[in-house]
């Protein structure tokens, strides 16, 4: 085999010619080995000026160790392999310098939840700064409509007096429809302030219901109560209400509403979205979606709605937009509880309560007669049975009872124009802490009320709405997520009764024998009984003497707020 590749010029270079002449290549295959000639052509004159170096490759290695050049060469080659692109955060994501003390004075003192001395849950509750344009624009277009809906007059509420907290309801409405999920809440004022409203609406809904059913149904337990409150404010029939207070076109941008009610197309999970095709309306939604998530989507405009409601025209504004405006009905058959086994309750009811079904018009226009007992009457007719009387004057009357008041700062000090009154308060209290400390395997059986358990119900939930209501005037720049989870942490069921265990109260607590004995092996038995007993103290004290009673208790008695629980010492 035989290669042959001569490069022969086919012209002849002339001086100062170009550089680079024409070349011809040839090649042959032979069985004989190949040779390779090479016939390279001459340059004349390389000083010409037309004469270019374009590049010479020198190798690294046989530049000297100490020359420039290969020590220039390998660090450029080690920072290409050590040394990643670096990528800069969004401008977003820098932080700003911190305003100085006189500008930081000066944003506290324009904001808008400083502005209100006489109403500080309200003041708390408004927005961080005031209103743009873009939210003067959204009220001027949709919060007429919303009013209407829910029977407001349509006049501005800016017109009311300033001792009137009705003033503040079209920014607090206006902040309740905005929706984490639409444009407006970019801004952080609007979007704390709706988190707030809904973090404080979930608990006066609670409450309302609380109080309502506990007053509708005198003898049944807490547990078919807890269903029908579900049942009624839960996410499956939120849809449907929202229907009825033809609210749809507000909050939804949904043709068919029936169809967002989810029962057996999905999971009940937490996170899940509902999407659906978007209708063509001429008008822009309220919440500005685009897609509707169950949780806390709908929840939270639904609840911040109430908060919004309570904060300017009280409870008894909340109940008749529930049952008026949004048409709940409690008999439904999706808010019925499961059947179960109920005990035969043959005690007495109180007169008031006896064979009357209590409608919401009675609970949200009673007002409690001039000289009346205790804060709210009825409602303590309706958790303290009259037959506890049978117990005054027993073993735990006359031991526990005085260590118990001394413990809790019980009687307060109330003037009263007449001074029975005060002492048939005072006896009425004793027989409701000894019911307080009543556990359900005493007595429960044959007496289904004559337990701490209809107590415990109402406890829990004006506990919640009291530290709510606390958390929310003490952190005015805080969100509402982060409120709820910080309300989840202070009142968890195992402080609660550790609570009760630091003042040594869980000594006084009745069981059954049986009961008793297993305890005393395993004492970590006791502790959800010594939560029930926390809440239902509270629900007494609420009863009696009023909400400041709870926050009284709660603050300065057990030390809700305290950092760390304090050590059990054993007695």
């Amino acid at each position: 085999m035989e290669l042959s590749s001569p490069f022969i010029s086919l012209q002849k270079p002339k001086p100062y010619s170009s550089p680079t002449p024409d070349l011809s290549f040839s090649s042959s295959f032979s069985p004989f080995p190949f040779q390779i000639h090479f016939e390279i052509s001459k340059f004349t004159n390389p000083t010409s000026p037309k004469f270019h170096i374009l590049a010479v490759a020198v190798d690294p290695k046989e530049l000297p160790q100490n020359s420039p050049q290969r020590l220039l060469k390998e660090l450029a080659e080690r920072k290409k392999i050590t040394s990643p692109k670096k990528k800069f955060p969004p401008k977003k994501f820098i932080l700003k310098p911190p305003l100085d003390d006189a500008r930081l004075a000066q944003r506290f003192l324009n904001s808008p939840q400083l502005s209100l001395n006489s109403f500080p849950l309200l003041s708390s509750c408004l927005p961080s700064s005031r209103l743009n344009n873009a939210d003067k624009a959204w009220i001027d277009e949709f919060l007429l409509e919303a009013k209407q809906a829910l029977g407001y007059p349509l006049e501005p509420s800016d017109q009311y007096g300033d001792d009137n907290p009705a003033k503040q309801f079209d920014t607090l409405l206006y902040l309740a429809f905005q929706h984490p999920s639409c444009e407006r809440t970019n801004a952080r004022h609007v979007r704390s302030g709706h988190s707030r409203l809904w973090f404080l609406g979930q608990y006066v809904l609670e409450l309302a219901l609380a109080e309502y059913f506990l007053q509708k149904y005198p003898r049944e337990s807490p547990a078919p109560m807890r269903e029908r409150v579900f049942g009624l404010i839960g996410k499956r029939n939120l849809p449907q209400w929202i229907k009825a207070a033809s609210l749809q076109n507000l909050v939804f941008q949904f043709d068919d509403m029936d169809r967002l009610v989810r029962k057996e197309r999905e999971p009940p999970v937490k996170d899940a979205f509902i999407y659906g095709q978007f209708s063509n309306r001429s008008h822009l939604s309220l919440l500005g979606y685009r897609f509707l998530p169950v949780e806390p989507g709908l929840e939270s405009v639904f609840w911040a709605l109430f908060g919004a409601i309570y904060l300017c025209y009280g409870m008894p504004e909340v109940y008749r937009v529930l049952f008026e405006v949004f048409g709940m009905d409690p008999e439904h058959e999706d808010c019925q509880p499961k059947l179960r086994r109920q005990l035969e309750d043959v005690d007495y009811v109180s007169v008031e309560l006896e064979d009357k079904k209590i409608s919401w018009q009675d609970v949200a226009a009673y007002k409690p007669p001039e000289d009346a007992l205790f804060a709210h009457p009825r409602l303590f007719r309706a958790c303290v049975p009259p037959g506890m009387h049978r117990f005054r004057g027993n073993i735990w009357d006359y031991d526990s009872r005085p260590q118990v008041m001394q413990a809790l700062g019980y009687p307060l000090v109330v003037t009263d124009r007449i001074p029975d009154i005060t002492k048939a308060r005072n006896i009425e209290l004793g027989l409701g802490l000894q019911l307080c400390f009543l556990h359900p395997s005493k007595y429960k059986f044959e007496h289904p009320r004559f337990c701490y358990e209809r107590l415990e119900y109402v406890g829990q939930k004006i506990q919640d709405i009291v530290m709510a209501e606390r958390l929310l005037m003490k952190h005015l720049d805080a969100p509402g997520k982060w409120l709820q989870e910080k309300h989840r942490r202070i009142l968890m069921n195992k402080f609660c009764g550790r609570y009760l265990r630091d003042k040594h109260l869980h000594r006084f607590i009745i069981y059954s024998e049986q009961v008793q004995d297993s305890y005393e092996h395993n004492r970590r038995l006791r502790n959800p009984a010594t939560t029930a007993v926390q809440q239902a103290i509270h629900g007494l004290s609420y009863l009696v003497y009023g909400k400041p009673d709870v926050r009284r208790l709660m603050f300065e008695v057990f030390d809700f707020e305290q950092i760390q629980p304090k050590p059990v010492s054993r007695p």
